[in-house]
């Protein structure tokens, strides 16, 4: 850990803060306690409001890409940007979502040599390469993005492109903020 994490810049908001009203719906969100990252976010209300309904939105079921493609990309991305705290985070939902621990380890070498692709499937692979592309290029193939509507349809293609580029705000600000899981219990 880094002397500037030991004195953070701008330090979470207590854990047990009760205000505003909009502090509850985060914790029914996560299951009764804040996450560090809420306890950045609620510097700012309306702004942890906002996150909380669109990532909410995201990682819940109002969409219909299947949670372990959403989870992959999450934890592609974290690997990818270097945020560690988002990697944490995305870990166990992934695998409960179908992951395998042969995957888990795999993706925390995404974006070196080492890189072993055998323990995903072609879909999953797609997956990968769309989050690289669009985390390190910006710019996605044609031939790529062709490929994924065919198998996912219009809907679930949108979908998974809003994911990726959620989860790459996420972990900007992660990293920016110095949001580790140093005194949160990963539930």
């Amino acid at each position: 850990m880094s002397d500037f994490d030991n004195n953070r810049v701008v330090q979470y908001v207590p854990a047990d803060i009760s205000e505003p009203p909009m502090v509850q719906q985060l914790r029914e969100r996560r299951g009764g306690s804040l996450l560090n990252l809420d306890r950045m976010l609620l510097h700012s209300p309306n702004f942890a409001l906002a996150w909380n309904t669109m990532f909410g939105t995201l990682r819940g079921n109002a969409i219909d890409i299947h949670q372990k493609y959403k989870e992959l990309a999450i934890c592609s991305i974290a690997v990818l940007n270097k945020a560690e705290y988002e990697f944490y985070q995305h870990e166990k939902p992934w695998l409960e979502a179908g992951a395998t621990a042969t995957q888990v380890s795999a993706i925390r070498l995404v974006n070196s040599d080492a890189f072993d692709k055998s323990c995903f499937d072609t879909l999953e692979l797609k997956v990968i390469q769309l989050t690289i592309e669009m985390t390190t290029k910006i710019e996605t193939s044609d031939e790529l993005m062709s490929s994924l509507k065919t198998e996912l349809g219009d809907k679930q293609l949108v979908e998974l492109v809003g994911v990726i580029a959620g989860y790459n705000m996420v972990s900007r600000f992660l990293v920016a903020m110095h949001i580790t899981a140093d005194g949160e219990d990963n539930n």
